[in-house]
């Protein structure tokens, strides 16, 4: 009798590991970060005095709250990304830590107080200076720098049970980005700083099973933050910069 409860308690066990089996997992993936134009609207923090434009005297006072703002477009970058997670039947859980990077394209669109000042000399932008014989447009066209992302985010999935190694999924994901903005024409520190938003995601991609441990998968990501408030460096000013990528990658799932 002793031995076969034992027996049944072993057999008991044993079913029980192998209905968990497989139930973790870690993945990893990299793929191409393709983020959206920044419309960066600003305001000046205190009053701001001109220096020398082309149609703007120098001295001009532009009070404080005064917008200003321009339009930023971003090269294609990487995003690589690692999570560790738990599947629940057709559902799953992860926490994922993710790294995205696009260098900066070029800067458009330079307004202040609703004027135009592409075509005004960039002296304009720095208090006390004298023509710079460029213009601001000239000088933020050349789009050094870029705009970095290190999120951490709880993501869950579902995965639809197609019959056959290939199978689809959705999902999405909330959490916090960590950002690093470099907006550097010409040489030029306009905006160096970072700030900490709420960063939230849409996921769809399909995995195909190539062993019982293992998936390789495909996926595309929406993926952005809140607006990132941010100080500029060159004058004083406050600015809130869109950030919105949408990601194509690919990568490893494994199960144990």
């Amino acid at each position: 009798m002793n031995k076969l409860a034992l027996t049944a308690a072993a057999s008991a066990l044993a079913m029980t590991a192998a209905a968990h089996a497989n139930d973790y997992y870690v993945s990893l993936s990299g793929g191409v970060s393709l983020l959206g134009d920044s419309d960066n609207e600003g305001a000046f923090d205190g009053d701001f005095t001109t220096g020398e434009g082309t149609t703007i005297p120098g001295g001009t006072v532009l009070p404080d709250g005064t917008d200003v703002g321009w339009e930023t477009d971003f090269d294609t970058g990487y995003a690589v990304s690692g999570a560790i997670g738990k599947s629940y039947g057709a559902f799953r859980g992860e926490i994922e830590i993710a790294y995205q990077t696009n260098d900066v394209g070029t800067h458009t669109g330079v307004t202040a107080a609703g004027i135009a000042l592409d075509g005004e000399d960039a002296g304009v932008l720095i208090t006390g200076s004298p023509n710079l014989g460029v213009t601001v447009g000239d000088l933020v066209a050349d789009g050094q720098g870029d705009l970095s992302n290190l999120f951490v985010m709880a993501n869950v999935f579902y995965d639809f049970d197609t019959g056959g190694p290939l199978k689809p999924y959705i999902g999405a994901g909330v959490g916090v980005g960590f950002v690093d903005v470099d907006y550097s024409p010409s040489a030029t520190p306009i905006i160096q700083d970072d700030a900490t938003a709420f960063a939230y995601q849409g996921i769809a991609g399909l995995a195909y099973e190539v062993s019982p441990a293992t998936d390789l998968f495909v996926a595309y990501r929406y993926r952005a933050t809140t607006d990132v408030s941010v100080e500029a460096d060159l004058f004083s000013a406050d600015f809130d910069i869109e950030n919105r990528a949408s990601l194509v990658e690919a990568g490893l799932r494994f199960r144990f």
